[in-house]
């Protein structure tokens, strides 16, 4: 998540400092300290918690919301440890889209996860791993987003607690754990935010521009849409403390030129070839087909309405404004109490002031080209509705992921306001000097009541474990390898139904949970049309386009002797050597079109094969 703070250091003068922002007490101690401990402890029992579903049965569960992308993960977790132990080019894989491949820069590979943890996923599996790493990615989030906080923005460690715990588990951030934990993995991205706003400090320009430089090509392997995202809250900040702090920006231009144009260019280094690679090598494409993405803004009555995912949630309300994504939803008491602490701090916080200016720029961008109501899009023009569908690097953003930057600031609003509550910064309310006892009772008042307001807040966002769906293990064929004496070296096993991203997420696993060792057709993935636009899968070729149809009618449509030759064809073009059928709802007459199509096959363990080296 991008965490839009603005360091200390760089707020004023001395003269001009506030308060509520002024530098934390340096803590020389090398050890944690006990509040840190018990902080990260209730984070990592939050993540445990999330993912508890999953444990119940981890080898044959997935995500009910999204179980195409959570079987996609399971896969490249496994493609991590199949490039690791095979020492393959982890940029480009041809285990998946046999024979034309897959170029993992191009897609959301999750490289900077699943490389690093190849031991591990070659020892537990993938689908432990899935599980594993999407609870650690919550929790190290919250983690390192409260020691940003704690020691950049906040003296009190309270204050620390509720902002980490907000920007890890907000309810969108928990959304996108259905299936996708590329979007949980945001644990650098406070770290990069304080470096980025630490650049201009005196004398520490190539300290700062280095490290930022590392942090940025490392997210890139990670996740480049919430690199993004941070890189525009991160300016919209700047900009923001320059438009206010004109003098202390001039004193700093300097370093902070030095230092980011260090990090830029070691990011460039670091990163240049998989960029280009991206853009460039085989399998990539430009833009998504008809900008599919573009269309997909936030729907205005999700910001106050509670996600289906935390305790406050219902599933109806999904099927009505929650279609696209659920990256808001803080539910009305949340959006109140972030109002009237904005209100009641803004005067006196200069970061209080540029989260308000986060708040307004990011809410409105996320809106997309057409205003959405209650599950409604209206006839009014969105300010996405003046972005061309093909502008470069924003691309295949989707406008609702804009709000997750609102989802930000509204985490560390709440840290600021815990902070003004506690007596460590400037009260929220000035005290008038009248000489009576009243602004201590006043005072005395606000706190229970603040700190009441912001926990009831709260308490309704608590997630809930995320739902999950058994799912058939593969066949023992496929498990003990019965099929290596089928496939040789050069060649492809032909799972039925081939995979795509609408059917074979059961054979699609099969790849995954074989560490990859035969190649298959189709997939879930991204990759180029005829024209090199992006599209979902590959290109249909007649014969899988015709099992899908048999599917989807549960019949097996008249055949001719052009099917059958179309389907030598293309079993030669995927370099086939056995075709198998294994235990589906449409088994019956999936068996009954490929006898049609291929002659009888073989009943070999718990799968149907259909030997076809002697004929491709």
């Amino acid at each position: 998540m991008a965490v839009p703070v603005v360091d200390p250091s760089l707020t004023s003068s001395p003269v001009e400092a506030e308060p509520a922002v002024a530098d934390p007490p340096r803590r020389l101690r090398r050890r944690p300290a006990r509040a840190d401990v018990l902080a990260i402890g209730a984070y990592v029992v939050l993540g445990v918690l999330v993912c508890l579903n999953y444990w119940g049965d981890v080898q044959h569960r997935v995500s009910s919301h999204l179980p195409t992308d959570h079987s996609w993960f399971e896969w490249l977790f496994a493609h991590g440890a199949y490039s690791v132990r095979h020492l393959e080019n982890p940029l480009f894989t041809a285990r998946q889209n046999a024979p034309d491949g897959v170029n993992m820069m191009a897609n959301t590979s999750l490289l900077g996860v699943t490389l690093p943890l190849a031991p591990l996923t070659l020892l537990l599996g993938p689908q432990v791993m899935y599980a594993l790493y999407l609870g650690a990615a919550l929790s190290a989030t919250a983690a390192t987003s409260y020691w940003m906080l704690s020691r950049h923005l906040v003296r009190s460690r309270g204050a620390a607690f509720v902002g980490g715990a907000f920007l890890g588990f907000a309810p969108g951030i928990v959304h996108h754990a259905n299936g996708q934990p590329n979007f949980v993995s945001n644990f650098l991205l406070p770290l990069i935010v304080a470096r980025v706003l630490r650049l201009g400090e005196p004398g520490r320009w190539r300290r700062n521009g280095v490290a930022l430089g590392l942090l940025v090509a490392y997210q890139i392997f990670i996740n480049e849409e919430m690199l993004l995202l941070t890189a525009l809250a991160c300016l919209v900040v700047v900009v923001a403390w320059v438009v206010q702090r004109p003098r202390a920006a001039r004193e700093r231009a300097g370093a902070f030129l030095a230092a980011g144009g260090v990090g830029a260019g070691l990011a460039l280094l670091l990163t240049a070839y998989p960029i280009w690679f991206q853009f460039n090598g085989p399998q990539s494409y430009r833009g998504l087909q008809g900008g599919v993405f573009h269309n997909w803004g936030e729907d205005l009555m999700a910001f106050v309405t509670f996600a289906r995912d935390t305790v406050a949630g219902d599933e109806a309300v999904e099927k009505t404004i929650g279609l696209t994504e659920q990256n808001t939803w803080f539910g009305w008491p949340l959006v109140l109490v972030a109002l009237v602490a904005l209100v009641l701090l803004v005067r006196r916080s200069l970061p209080a002031r540029i989260l308000a200016v986060l708040v307004v720029v990011f809410s409105v961008a996320a809106i997309g080209p057409k205003v959405r109501f209650d599950g409604v899009e209206t006839t009014v023009d969105g300010p996405w509705a003046y972005v061309p569908d093909d502008l470069p690097l924003v691309e295949m953003m989707m406008p609702t992921r804009l709000s997750l930057v609102v989802a930000a600031a509204v985490g560390v609003l709440l840290a600021l306001a815990w902070e003004a509550l506690s007596g460590r910064g400037r009260p929220p309310v000035p005290a008038q000097r009248t000489g009576s006892a009243a602004p201590g009772l006043r005072r005395r008042w606000l706190r229970p009541v603040g700190y009441a307001a912001i926990v009831a807040a709260l308490l309704p966002l608590f997630p809930r474990p995320l739902p999950a769906q058994q799912i058939d293990p593969p066949p023992h064929f496929i498990t003990a390898g019965g099929w290596r004496p089928y496939v040789p070296d050069g060649r492809t096993l032909v799972p039925v139904p081939i995979p795509s991203n609408v059917h074979g997420l059961p054979t699609l696993r099969w790849s995954a949970l074989t560490r990859q060792e035969f190649p298959i057709p189709g997939g879930y993935f991204i990759g180029p049309n005829e024209a090199g636009e992006g599209v979902f899968g590959a290109p249909n070729r007649p014969t899988s386009t015709l099992i899908y149809a048999t599917m989807d009618a549960d019949k097996v449509p008249p055949l001719t002797d052009e099917n059958r030759r179309q389907a030598l064809d293309d079993l030669r073009f995927w370099k086939a050597s056995v075709v198998v059928l294994g235990a589906n709802p449409r088994e019956a007459v999936l068996r009954d079109l490929l006898t049609q199509l291929l002659g009888e096959p073989q009943r070999v363990d718990d799968v149907w094969l259909w030997d076809v080296r002697d004929r491709v």
